[in-house]
């Protein structure tokens, strides 16, 4: 007999773009009674202060109980959990990394400071898994990344390293896959490859337009297959960055009617319509602790070409899909094209509904009654 529904509540400090999506579907899909408490998802560095001490005083003041406490990283847990406890109020803190500051790459603004000489906010990671009865996250390549770091982190300190205390967080990491509304897209679209009627590949690009996501590099290695004569289509889709005006300038002047889009599409419809329409997804990321827009391009079909080193190994096991730097990923790209084997649906994207919430939210359950 399955034990009652907990109540939970779940802190979102960063309620913004999969953050909300990962916390608006575990409170739909699952069989606890799950509360979410949000900030908007602006001032991320003020949020890994500030959201501890907001939280805090509002669950304090509510007088609410909760089974368990579900707190997001982009806050310290550590100290939510003093003021908390400052007030009277206990409760047991679980922690869902969906990104961790120890690892993410810096910028080349933040690189040229020497910023990664600051590890306050990797501290607050470390901190806040300390602080919590379970640390969970969204891909085995991030639980294995963080873990390493923390042991370089505390390196860097001169005495009273605690690194006694990393055991101790290992024994309480557990990976739980990003669950996703997979099965929406199926809603939106099918399996018909847009290069059937004899026509060029649709290339796509469905990530945020920033600097980990190196949309400079992906639009380089177009240029390049365009300058060794292979015909393509390309659609831009994705948030736009700070630096999107000239780079969207400059590929207008040189793809030209390559082009078929390139503006964020206005609903999530049209947005899965391109994903089921498009053929090949070139990906130049240097940063992905998941990679949601992968998985979703992949499971409507779309042929992934990757980079190695990332969390995209932990999705597909076919290693001829991965690259190691831009001379392979053009040659894998160029070979595809040549091949025809983009004509086809990417098989193995199906498997990938093992993310989908009717298919995760029972092992979700189980952890978090575990937790």
């Amino acid at each position: 007999m399955k034990a009652a529904p907990m109540r939970i509540c779940l802190l979102e400090p960063y309620f913004g773009g999969s953050h909300r999506r990962w916390a608006e579907g575990l409170r739909a899909h699952s069989r606890h009674e799950i509360e979410v408490m949000e900030l908007p998802a602006r001032h991320w560095k003020w949020r890994m202060h500030g959201a501890a001490v907001t939280f805090a005083e509002q669950l304090a003041d509510s007088g609410a109980r909760y089974d368990l406490i579900l707190a997001s990283d982009m806050m310290d847990v550590a100290a939510f959990a003093g003021i908390l406890a400052g007030r009277g109020k206990h409760c047991r803190i679980a922690t869902y990394f969906h990104e961790n500051q120890l690892t993410y790459p810096l910028s080349e603004r933040e690189r040229g400071r020497g910023d990664r000489n600051d590890l306050r906010y990797g501290f607050i990671n470390y901190t806040s898994a300390l602080a919590s009865s379970l640390s969970l996250f969204n891909s085995d390549f991030h639980r294995e990344a963080f873990l390493s770091a923390l042991r370089g982190m505390l390196g860097h300190f001169p005495d009273f390293r605690n690194e006694g205390t990393l055991e101790r967080i290992e024994a309480r990491a557990r990976t739980l896959p990003l669950g996703m509304n997979l099965g929406d897209l199926d809603s939106c679209g099918s399996n018909e490859r847009s290069g059937q009627a004899g026509d060029v590949p649709l290339i796509l690009w469905n990530h945020r337009w920033e600097y980990d996501k190196r949309p400079e590099k992906f639009l380089e290695l177009l240029y390049a297959l365009q300058a060794r004569g292979h015909r393509f289509e390309v659609a831009l889709l994705g948030a736009r960055g700070p630096k999107t005006g000239g780079l969207l300038e400059e590929a207008r002047k040189r793809l030209g009617k390559a082009i078929v889009t390139d503006t964020p599409a206005e609903s999530f419809a049209t947005y899965a319509a391109w994903l089921w329409r498009s053929d090949i997804l070139l990906v130049t990321s240097i940063q992905d602790f998941f990679g949601g827009s992968v998985v979703e391009a992949a499971y409507c079909g779309c042929h992934p070409v990757l980079p190695r080193g990332l969390a995209y190994g932990d999705h597909f096991r076919d290693e001829t899909l991965f690259y190691e730097g831009e001379e392979e990923a053009l040659e894998k790209l160029a070979d595809l094209i040549r091949s025809g084997g983009w004509r086809k649906p990417f098989a193995a994207g199906r498997e990938l509904t093992k993310y989908d919430w009717k298919n995760c939210i029972g092992t979700y359950d189980a952890v978090l009654e575990g937790a």
